[in-house]
C-alpha cells in the first residue's frame, strides 16, 4: 500500500513518501526511507518492488555523480528526468524494473520542476503526481486544494491533509511519511509525519 506524491511550489518542489517496509502481510519497518538525494538540488521518490526500488535509483544516483565527475557540471533537472526515463526504457525491453518514480530539483535558469516517470518509461513534467493506492487520495485532494505559486506554508498545510485523508480512507494506510524539499538552498529532508516508531529490540 505504498503513497508516493509531490508538488511545484512557489520557488520549492515537495515530495512525500511513506516509510513502511512491507512484504505480503508482514510490515518489516516503518522507518524506510524512499526518497534519495541525487545530488545538492535533487531529489527521486520511488515506489515499486523493493529490489527494484533500491537497487535502480542507487544506479541513478551514481550515474548522476558520475556525469558531474567527468563533465564538471552536474546535470539539470530535465536531463536527470531524461536519462532516468531513457534506462528505464532501455530495461523494459530486456529486464523490467517494476519501479515508479517521481523526480523533484531545483535549477537556476528554470526553477523547480517535478517529473513523473512509471515503470514503462512514459515521462511527463507536472505540477502535482502520485503514485500507489494512496494516490485515489492525495490526487483528488490536490485537485481540490493546490494552486500554483503557493507557499512553504500552503503546500506543508496540504501535504497534512493528503495524509490525513490517505490515513482515514485506506483500508491497510502506511502509519509513518517522510517529507523532502528542494529549493534554491538544495535538497534535504523537510519532516517526518509519524504515528507509529519502531521499537528498539533489546540486546540480549
Amino acid at each position: 500500500m505504498e503513497c508516493v506524491f509531490g508538488l511545484v511550489g512557489n520557488g520549492f518542489a515537495i515530495v512525500v513518501a511513506d516509510s513502511s517496509a512491507v512484504h505480503s502481510i508482514l510490515v518489516h519497518k516503518s522507518n524506510e526511507d524512499k526518497i534519495m538525494l541525487l545530488d545538492s538540488h535533487k531529489l527521486i521518490a520511488a515506489s515499486g518492488e523493493p529490489g527494484d526500488r533500491v537497487q535502480f535509483t542507487e544506479y541513478i544516483q551514481k550515474n548522476v555523480a558520475l556525469y558531474q565527475f567527468r563533465n564538471g557540471i552536474p546535470l539539470t533537472t530535465a536531463a536527470a528526468a531524461n536519462f532516468t526515463r531513457g534506462e528505464l526504457a532501455t530495461a523494459l525491453r530486456k529486464n523490467p524494473y517494476s519501479v515508479n518514480i517521481l523526480l523533484a530539483g531545483y535549477d537556476k535558469e528554470t526553477g523547480p520542476e517535478l517529473y513523473y516517470i512509471d515503470y514503462i518509461a512514459t515521462l511527463h513534467k507536472l505540477e502535482k503526481g502520485a503514485f500507489g493506492y494512496g494516490s485515489y487520495f492525495s490526487l483528488s485532494m490536490m485537485d481540490r486544494h493546490y494552486h500554483s505559486g503557493m507557499s512553504v506554508e500552503d503546500a506543508i498545510d496540504l501535504v497534512d491533509k493528503c495524509i490525513k485523508e490517505i490515513r482515514s480512507r485506506l483500508v491497510v494506510a502506511p502509519p509513518n511519511f517522510v517529507i523532502k524539499i528542494v529549493d534554491k538552498d538544495g535538497a534535504r529532508e523537510y519532516a517526518w509525519r509519524e504515528s507509529v516508531k519502531d521499537t528498539p529490540v533489546p540486546s540480549a
